[in-house]
């Protein structure tokens, strides 16, 4: 694959001697987005978490651009390109709207251009602006998703992870979340989708993997697994 911007080789991620991930192979290409589904308790959550830098890999490889991560905590890893929007959105509900985005431009480099991003972002999500002074905490659940993915995005990152984006929010809100990272995808960022709602991430996505019991059971392009039978029945039900 040209132009790979993530690459993970036989990842292993253990809680104590529980393994939650083994022999997790992966990759995200400039521009690509792509999508991981599976179980609950697959290890989906903990692979986002191990890409960012939060959960410590036992063995393994993860690296961005060419270089190695695998070692680095959280706040090193953000500086080589990658930004997360965690399960639950993690907003500061007690902060204004602005100051919550303007946590996400901490690094040097995107806290000088936060001007122009914070631009990008309000164009993105106008309900941002609107409500910029307001609390965070009085947002709607559709909107604390919005602010949670424009605070990522002041990172200027070239890696966005997205745990669970769809969750708690209404049909509508979802589309405008999904509407959103196609148009992020289209700037050159790679995005790596960990969702529950399998049917509408394999729709925006280039290419899937289906975790089971911690490791890939299958990969391929959405489109491919989106007829698979083993995701239809290991996170479909069917």
């Amino acid at each position: 694959m040209s132009d790979v911007l993530l690459e993970i080789e036989d990842l292993d991620v253990r809680y104590g001697e529980a393994r939650a991930l083994w022999g997790v192979t992966l990759s995200v290409a400039v521009g690509e987005t792509v999508c991981v589904v599976g179980p609950n308790g697959a290890g989906k959550s903990t692979l986002v978490n191990a890409i960012a830098g939060v959960h410590r890999a036992r063995g393994g490889r993860i690296s961005m651009g060419g270089k190695d991560i695998t070692a680095l905590p959280g706040h090193k890893v953000c500086a080589h390109g990658v930004a997360v929007v965690p399960e639950g959105r993690r907003i500061f509900p007690r902060m204004t709207v602005l100051d919550n985005l303007l946590l996400g431009a901490y690094r040097s480099g995107a806290r000088r251009a936060h001007r122009t991003t914070l631009g990008t972002v309000h164009e993105m999500f106008p309900r941002l602006a609107e409500r910029a002074t307001q609390l965070a905490g009085n947002l709607s659940g559709g909107e604390q998703q919005m602010l949670a993915i424009g605070r990522a995005l002041m990172a200027q990152p070239r890696l966005l992870l997205l745990d669970e984006p769809s969750l708690g929010l209404a049909p509508v809100r979802v589309d405008e979340v999904y509407d959103a990272i196609e148009q992020i995808v289209a700037t050159g960022v790679g995005v790596l989708v960990v969702e529950q709602d399998v049917e509408r991430a394999l729709a925006i996505a280039d290419r899937a993997y289906l975790l089971g019991e911690g490791r890939v059971v299958t990969s391929g392009p959405a489109e491919e697994l989106r007829d698979s039978a083993e995701v239809r029945r290991s996170v479909l039900g069917l």
